[in-house]
């Protein structure tokens, strides 16, 4: 994985990978839990939706999307860690309309007007830009018409402004590509690929995090 982008965060492996669901509710003194659920909340998930989920990871995003599913709505999680996909495939072992392929989301996929919903969670900021948009570009192609992109992930904001509480923490564990994700203007960047309708949450002080909703018109 790193010899693709080796300075991202996101293309983890080995231990980090394999306790990753730990580390995230440390690193957030056990709040990862109930925000990444409020925000699925906001997906509005319709019994029949087919969900694309893009960098899939542990499986933790799809099993609360599955809850509001019927027997004929299912996912697809793409992810490209073996340590990951292993235990996606063991939370989401019950569902039988929950699927993990191992899969670049960057590269090319084989999907075509196919998915009513795709959902991105904390990754798009771990890509060099001309990485983003082929991924933009990818879920563009592989949604339905009206289809719905959300994408959660870092808002836009000056670090320099970012409370020092935060912004040393945010210099530390985040990758390089993260300092360059936080100056770009993604809702232009969905518009100029074909997205439009866009609604926005704000989460975590003031709003460093955003969930993202753009739809395919």
């Amino acid at each position: 994985m790193s010899a693709y982008y080796p300075e991202s965060k996101v293309e983890i492996e080995g231990f980090v990978a394999k306790n990753y669901d730990i580390l995230m509710d440390v690193i957030t003194f056990g709040s990862y839990s109930s925000f990444i659920k409020k925000a699925i909340e906001k997906l509005e998930i319709e019994p029949n939706d087919r969900i694309l989920d893009l960098g899939a990871g542990t499986g933790r995003n799809a099993c609360l999307m599955r809850k509001f599913l019927s027997g004929e709505g299912e996912i697809i999680g793409l992810d490209i860690s073996d340590e990951m996909i292993t235990q996606f495939k063991k939370k989401c072992e019950p569902f039988k309309n929950v699927k993990v392929i191992k899969k670049r989301i960057d590269g090319p996929l084989d999907y075509k007007d196919e998915f009513d919903k795709a959902f991105i969670s904390f990754v798009l900021h771990g890509f060099p830009q001309e990485a983003r948009i082929k991924i933009i570009k990818n879920v563009f192609n592989a949604l339905k018409k009206q289809g719905e992109f959300f994408i959660l992930d870092y808002n836009e904001f000056s670090l320099n402004k970012m409370p020092l509480y935060l912004r040393i923490p945010f210099k530390r564990i985040e990758c390089p590509y993260a300092f360059d994700f936080i100056e770009k203007d993604l809702q232009k960047m969905l518009s100029y690929e074909g997205f439009t309708n866009f609604k926005i949450h704000l989460f975590f002080f003031g709003g460093y995090v955003r969930l993202l909703k753009g739809v395919k018109v």
